[in-house]
């Protein structure tokens, strides 16, 4: 597969009332063409934050690292996305190139706008189509995603549709441009579970029909193993563990990973009780300094994880964690 995103040492700042604040430290990682990556960890953890910086939406308070460096590799050229500054620019970024689909569509539409007419005006935006031809592809995607009686559909207002219709619209909204890469935001939360599985299996069909990325975010390592290849978990603006799906669920290597997988219910004994991670995720004002989850750790190595920030360690091929459990050197 071709190289589609390439993140390096991405970080992000915000100014606030309390002062500068940390939300994603030194993040890096790489995404292919064809490849489903899920981005996972508890909410404060700058997942939604990381994929926002990918198409340089977050707000204006925000600071990026002088070393952040972010590509997307096009069939035309490669596109410096840190570069990029003017309006007509973040058109490529922006619903041209890459889409992004929302963990609440009803939040998304235009409530006083048809869904049809947003359609089409975001492919007269990003696309030479005129308005009778946005409509014939805004109508046709509808029905590709799913959603009966499409003509009907297009002239309706979202207030009008179920929250798994909203969403699938929301779907075909974002690939009617035919992005190479697609953000989803936790597109499955706020779904019941019959729909949930519907969408994930619509994109993974997209994937396969389109050949496009997909940046799959999510809190939830169970919907990773149905949906992705590959999985970054986060933590505190950090990546902590990377892998395949396979490895990092089969053996995961950080205890955060391990505490999440923890968390989720056994089928195989229904009476078991659920394990909780001890603790809160600290505020990014009260970074606690060397490993980020050291405050919450019961397999903490000694004094090392509470002052020096572990680099990453392989396990296997393909699978590293950033954690002193793995570090030879480290004091027992």
């Amino acid at each position: 597969m071709a190289r589609l995103l390439d993140v390096e040492n991405l970080t992000l700042q915000f100014d606030t009332d309390e002062g500068r604040i940390t939300a994603v430290d030194d993040v890096s990682f790489t995404l292919e063409a064809g490849e489903v990556m899920g981005l996972v960890g508890e909410s404060g953890s700058g997942k939604s934050v990381t994929a926002k910086s990918v198409m340089k939406l977050n707000a204006s308070n925000a600071h990026y690292g002088d070393k952040t460096n972010i590509k997307l590799h096009l069939e035309d050229g490669t596109v410096d996305i840190m570069s990029l500054s003017k309006p007509k620019e973040l058109k490529v970024v922006r619903g041209g190139a890459i889409s992004l689909i929302f963990q609440e569509p009803m939040a998304s539409f235009a409530p006083a706008i048809t869904i049809g007419d947003q359609m089409v005006e975001q492919l007269m935006i990003h696309s030479s189509m005129n308005a009778k031809q946005s409509k014939e592809l805004s109508i046709e995607m509808l029905n590709r995603v799913g959603i009966s009686d499409a003509g009907t559909r297009f002239g309706q207002y979202a207030f009008e549709l179920s929250g798994g219709m909203r969403q699938r619209a929301m779907i075909a909204m974002a690939l009617s441009t035919k992005p190479k890469l697609l953000i989803a935001d936790e597109p499955t939360t706020a779904l019941d579970v019959t729909i949930q599985a519907q969408v994930i299996d619509l994109m993974k069909d997209l994937v396969t029909e389109f050949g496009m990325g997909i940046v799959f975010i999510t809190h939830d390592l169970g919907v990773i193993a149905q949906t992705a290849d590959t999985v970054a978990v986060m933590y505190l603006g950090r990546i902590i563990e990377k892998g395949t799906v396979r490895d990092v669920i089969r053996n995961p290597a950080h205890p955060y990973t391990r505490g999440l997988l923890a968390a989720l219910p056994s089928l195989d004994d229904l009476d078991t009780p659920l394990q909780a991670i001890p603790g809160d995720i600290p505020s990014p004002l009260e970074r606690p300094p060397g490993c980020v989850f050291n405050t919450r750790c019961s397999e903490k190595v000694g004094d090392i994880c509470m002052a020096h920030p572990p680099d990453f360690f392989s396990i296997s091929d393909g699978h590293s964690a950033a954690c002193h459990l793995h570090n030879k050197g480290a004091a027992s």
